[in-house]
């Protein structure tokens, strides 16, 4: 995927308006965009949701971001929507790396009651919220099969720190909100899974959004999520990858697998080694997925 659009559960008429945006996943929210009082009502719109599109209709991954583990709403999130299958289930206020495996056991069991496919309902994690995350990122190394994304999130890491504002005066990250971005493109690479951007939240500022997908994309980042449906396809063009890219990327794999028995090869005047060969392996590989 390369853009993920919040949308919150309890609202058909904003789940509607998602669905007709080119987004790679919606999330149905049971979480900050609900109020305490509208939880029950979510949970039964996002589970019609999922049972009005079944697995083999689904144009776009189906996601439920669900309650924190440390609150008392997460099994009645998950006893609502795990026999609608969702393609992924969004964990907010990661803490440590018990967070993922307890609930790779609630999806497990959840599944076989239900009768989903044991181990298919995936699991995203969004690792920077908390300031204990931050000590445990390495945590999701090797902690569930489940686990495929890990994004992290400012606003609410913000909040648990104390900070008056993750902002400097010249509007680039405090060094404690730009270490959680750098952390989470370093986890996902040592869990082997891929980094999510956080969300852009100003709607209206096109060249804010592309600027802030462009910069995600240099530091490693494969995709992002988004607030509004107008971001979509901003988000999806910067996170493509282009006609260019491809045809450079192959010219490199190819140049290595015509010369195996090297480690360095010359193209075009410059010399590239095995982490070029592996990073244009991977762009042809993502681009095959995006088409």
């Amino acid at each position: 995927m390369r853009s993920m659009l919040f949308l919150p559960a309890d609202s058909e008429k904003k789940i509607a308006k998602g669905e007709g945006t080119n987004s790679d996943g919606l999330i149905l929210d049971l979480e900050d965009s609900i109020a305490p009082g509208r939880k029950a009502e979510g949970r039964r719109l996002a589970r019609e949701y999922l049972d009005s599109h079944p697995i083999t209709d689904r144009k776009q991954k189906l996601m439920v971001r669900i309650n924190p583990l440390d609150g008392d709403m997460t099994l009645d999130d998950l006893a609502a929507v795990v026999g609608g299958a969702p393609d992924f289930v969004i964990l907010p206020k990661y803490r440590t790396r018990e967070d993922v495996i307890r609930l790779d056991h609630y999806l497990s069991a959840l599944e076989i009651r239900e009768g989903v496919t044991l181990g298919y309902i995936k699991i995203l994690v969004i690792g920077t919220e908390t300031g204990q995350a931050l000590f445990n990122l390495g945590g999701l190394t090797d902690c569930s099969s489940r686990l495929a994304y890990v994004s992290w999130g400012e606003f609410d890491l913000s909040a648990d720190v104390g900070a008056e504002t993750h902002r400097l005066p010249d509007g680039s990250w405090d060094d404690l909100f730009r270490t959680a971005r750098s952390l989470c493109v370093a986890a996902a690479a040592s869990a082997g899974i891929e980094p999510c951007n956080t969300v852009f939240t100003d709607f209206k500022d096109d060249d804010g959004l592309r600027s802030a997908c462009e910069g995600a994309r240099r530091a490693g980042f494969t995709c992002m999520m988004a607030i509004h449906p107008n971001q979509v396809d901003i988000i999806n063009e910067a996170f493509s990858i282009t006609a260019e890219q491809l045809v450079w990327s192959q010219r490199v794999v190819d140049a290595f697998d015509s010369n195996p028995k090297v480690g360095v090869v010359g193209l075009d005047g410059i010399m590239l080694d095995k982490p070029h060969y592996t990073q244009a392996k991977r762009m042809i590989e993502r681009a095959a997925m995006y088409r």
